[in-house]
């Protein structure tokens, strides 16, 4: 470490040992002021999922709509993350993490306005746009805020404020969309944004990398986000088009090519959106890696179990919301004794132990069926929660860990990415693996629950709305012939959930033989320049 690096951080840590005696630049009351930010986020993502069900009664969406839904504002998080955390290095990580905050709440009061799907499609990548900003910069102000032997730990209660969000989540949006309405789970994040916004402002430093005098990478801008865009749309499209299709091909190849040129610009430009340099540390970049297949797990299977509770079982919201506690209760409770686990084993052993778990889990699941009653969902949930809790603070670490400081934002980007990327993936893919599988059994489904052959022949056209665990109603039909519709449709919906679960689990698994590459981060170059 050179002396002039050496001589930085000393002054750093002098200037927030001073002003740690107050609120201002004291490194837990900065763990406060971003884990606000986290919870509001975390708290969007699952009270929507309970919401689903109720917005496509309301507003007649359809499978594909619902997956937009959740796939524009994780597109839009995943396509703009690293450079909001270009921008938090660039400009100042208080700063863009407030303005994300400050965007995020604005946006989610106008999705629970604006009445009509598209809207709320559109709307939801504004708040996807926001959350970039947000989400990134989080990351980057705990490692200037706190020092190496105590990073692990404040990211571990970081992990463990998310996992307090998920798991009130699927509570708080049961009461609310049903006993309110379900354009109030986007209002929700209005107060929690403004306490966020009034807690950073008054304790946060600002902090940012002085290495970062160039321009702004536009090309490299355009080509992650168009790519990325670009192969996703495709991936969605694919259960309506089928993977074979020309167009859903066109869209894939098209998307990985720009995504390929993104690469090639990044090692030639002076001051790149995502330095490739990062990659050639191969913690970071199988981490990176094991991110997007772990969420690719969690995101795909939340989305269908989901409306397996609600549809199928017809549960109640809140009933769903109880259902899945034993999944974000142990993410809640990992987060912090997985901070210790990761000091003092390094991320590795963790990471390799929360997917092997995770995967177990995701196979455990297909035993569902039906009228499965709870003993058989929990203990899969139970084991998935404790999974994923150790999962999202070792990666942290290790991506974290061995980025250097002055590109902590873009690293905590990256991190954020991942996970947002595997969760687009998840729902996209597995939900195009569900729909393909219940069109192809559909109408034996049908007919073996005693359908008449004519009538399971009209209803092989309405494979998306029993991809979603909704059996068709038969007009002028008799109570006998529904029932068999019923049990059919549901039959039908349980085989493409089963199918999508054996992939996730399996995904997982071996994602948890790639994480043994993984190496404990140094995390010792330096600290970002504060500015008071």
């Amino acid at each position: 470490m050179s002396q002039d690096v050496v001589a930085g951080d000393q002054r750093i840590r002098s200037a927030s040992a001073s002003a740690a005696t107050g609120r201002r630049g004291n490194p837990w009351w900065a763990l406060v002021s971003v884990a606000l930010g986290v919870i509001m986020v975390g708290l969007d993502g699952t009270v929507v999922s309970i919401a689903n069900p109720r917005i496509a009664q309301d507003l007649g969406a359809s499978l594909t709509d619902l997956q937009w839904i959740t796939n524009s504002y994780l597109l839009a998080l995943a396509a703009l993350l690293i450079f909001g955390g270009n921008l938090g290095d660039r400009y100042g990580r208080k700063k863009i993490f407030l303005i994300g905050v400050v965007g995020f709440g604005l946006t989610s009061l106008a999705i629970g306005l604006v009445g009509n799907i598209i809207g709320i499609i559109v709307l939801r990548a504004l708040q996807g746009a926001f959350g970039a900003m947000l989400m990134p910069n989080t990351l980057a102000i705990l490692r200037g805020a706190f020092p190496p032997k105590e990073l692990n730990q404040a990211i571990g209660i970081w992990s463990g404020a998310s996992s307090v969000s998920i798991a009130a989540g699927p509570i708080l949006g049961g009461l609310l969309v049903e006993h309110v309405s379900w354009e109030s789970v986007f209002y929700i994040n209005v107060p929690m944004g403004a306490i966020a916004l009034l807690v950073g402002l008054a304790v946060l430093n600002e902090s940012r990398s002085e290495s970062i005098r160039q321009r702004h990478d536009v090309p490299g801008i355009l080509t992650l986000s168009g790519g990325l865009f670009v192969l996703i749309f495709g991936l969605i499209k694919a259960s309506g088009w089928g993977w074979t299709d020309a167009k859903t091909i066109g869209f894939i190849v098209v998307g990985l090519a720009v995504l390929a040129l993104f690469t090639v610009i990044e090692t030639r430009v002076a001051a790149p959106l995502l330095p490739m340099r990062l990659f050639a540390n191969r913690s970071i970049s199988v981490s990176s890696a094991v991110l997007v297949i772990n969420f690719f797990a969690l995101f795909g299977v939340l989305f269908f179990v989901t409306l397996y509770l609600q549809n199928v079982q017809r549960a109640s919201p809140i009933a769903t919301g109880v259902h899945i506690l034993p999944l974000t209760l142990a993410m809640m409770v990992m987060g912090p004794i997985s901070g210790r686990v990761v000091e003092q084993f390094g991320p590795r052993p963790p990471m390799a132990v929360g997917l092997a778990l995770s995967g177990v889990a995701l196979l455990l699941l297909t035993r569902l069926q039906v009228s499965s009653g709870f003993n058989t969902l929990w203990p899969s949930l139970l084991m998935l929660g404790i999974g994923m809790g150790l999962v999202i603070t070792a990666s942290a670490e290790a991506i974290i860990g061995n980025a250097p400081v002055d590109d902590a934002g873009v690293a905590g980007g990256l991190q954020t990415t991942a996970l947002q990327l595997g969760g687009v993936v998840g729902t996209a893919v597995l939900g195009s693996i569900l729909t393909s599988r219940v069109a192809s059994v559909l109408v034996d489904r049908l007919t073996g629950a005693g359908t008449p052959a004519d009538v399971a022949n009209h209803l092989a056209g309405s494979t998306e709305l029993i991809s979603q665990g909704v059996a068709p109603t038969v007009t002028d039909s008799s109570a006998s012939v529904q029932a068999a519709v019923n049990a059919g449709s549901h039959s039908a919906f349980m085989t493409g959930l089963h199918t999508s679960l054996v992939v996730a689990g399996v995904a997982t698994l071996v994602a948890a033989a790639l994480s043994l590459l993984v190496r404990r981060g140094a995390n010792t170059e330096g600290a970002p320049v504060v500015v008071h």
